[in-house]
């Protein structure tokens, strides 16, 4: 029987601790009802008996202490809300015990933004990990040693685990059960719950607003112009004379402050323009292509599948409300 622990911390998030808690269990039911033994031990483990989270509004039993759990085969690491930064402050009992576990041989798993309590192991230099999209650039900031994955649902790398934002954790743990479980019951899980068990990535559901939680000020002043000027062809060369900043340097910065290089800025800013277009109104995607500063058909597809992970003419038709009638 595989020793789950499913780790409650404080400011922990409860539908990151009770997805992974039900979808395990549900295993359990369906090995049950086969006939057989079940072949998950679950448990809630956290520093405290009770844990109040959403500021008292709603209340976790844990079912052991984090130093009376023995040997554990996997390690669930939910996600945390709130001041990230302050969670990490008040959960660093766990970091130890989770390296130590791992280095006996148990699995670990972050959902969501529980990527943050597992980086400030050391456990994941080097290796893939997923988060929230919306967090990647504070991830980024605190942990450049990871090699950060945001585009995707899920990462696994020599043990350890990862997902994206939300409620894709769903998919790490459909994941998890079928590596445990086999794929019968994966599959039967995926029904259950209504989830799409193949969704591999998270890019279509990405916005990006552009990292300027940095304090360099030429930067973002070259940021707001692209931004305001994302119709017009710009190139490096203009912006690193505008600004003032030779090229060479000016691109070090742009990519230090911002974690993308200035065309990766570029290309982002013109296809989240793309992407709201397409989801309403009735513009074609050239004319789309065109009004974000695109004449090349086939490099306006190129860019936007590898953003957004689907075809302009795929996200228009998923997104757009005025297609969908």
């Amino acid at each position: 029987m595989k020793k789950i622990s499913i780790l409650v911390p404080e400011r922990a998030r409860l539908s990151s601790i009770e997805i992974p808690r039900h979808a395990f269990t549900e295993v359990n039911d369906i090995f049950l009802a086969d006939g057989n033994a079940p072949i998950f031990n679950i448990q809630m483990v956290g520093l405290t008996e009770l844990v109040k989270l959403n500021d008292g509004l709603y209340s976790v039993k844990t079912d052991a202490l984090l130093n009376d759990v023995g040997k554990t085969d996997l390690i669930i690491v939910p996600a945390m809300q709130g001041d990230l930064h302050e969670a990490l402050k008040l959960n660093m009992e766990f970091v130890p015990w989770i390296i130590k576990q791992y280095k006996s041989g148990a699995e670990v798993a972050s959902l969501c933004v529980g990527a943050f309590l597992l980086a400030a192991t050391g456990l994941l230099k080097g290796k893939q990990c997923s988060t929230h999209w919306r967090a990647a650039d504070d991830f980024r900031s605190v942990f450049p040693e990871v090699k950060l994955v945001v585009d995707k649902i899920l990462t696994d790398d020599h043990g350890i685990y990862s997902s994206g934002g939300a409620f894709s954790s769903s998919n790490l743990v459909l994941y998890l059960i079928e590596k445990y479980a086999g794929r019968d019951i994966a599959v039967r899980c995926s029904k259950m719950f209504q989830i799409d068990i193949e969704r591999d990535s998270q890019s279509p559901f990405m916005i990006f607003r552009g990292q300027k939680e940095h304090q360099d000020e030429s930067v973002k002043r070259a940021q707001e112009f692209i931004e305001t000027n994302f119709r017009k062809k710009i190139t490096v060369d203009q912006l690193s004379e505008i600004f003032g900043i030779g090229r060479r340097t000016f691109e070090r910065r742009f990519k230090a402050a911002t974690f993308n290089s200035i065309v990766e800025y570029m290309q982002r800013v013109k296809i989240e323009a793309a992407k709201k277009q397409l989801e309403s109104g009735r513009k074609t995607v050239s004319e789309v292509m065109y009004d974000v500063g695109y004449t090349d058909n086939k490099a306006f597809r190129d860019v936007f599948k590898k953003i957004a992970g689907m075809s302009p003419i795929e996200y228009r038709n998923r997104y757009n409300k005025v297609t969908a009638i």
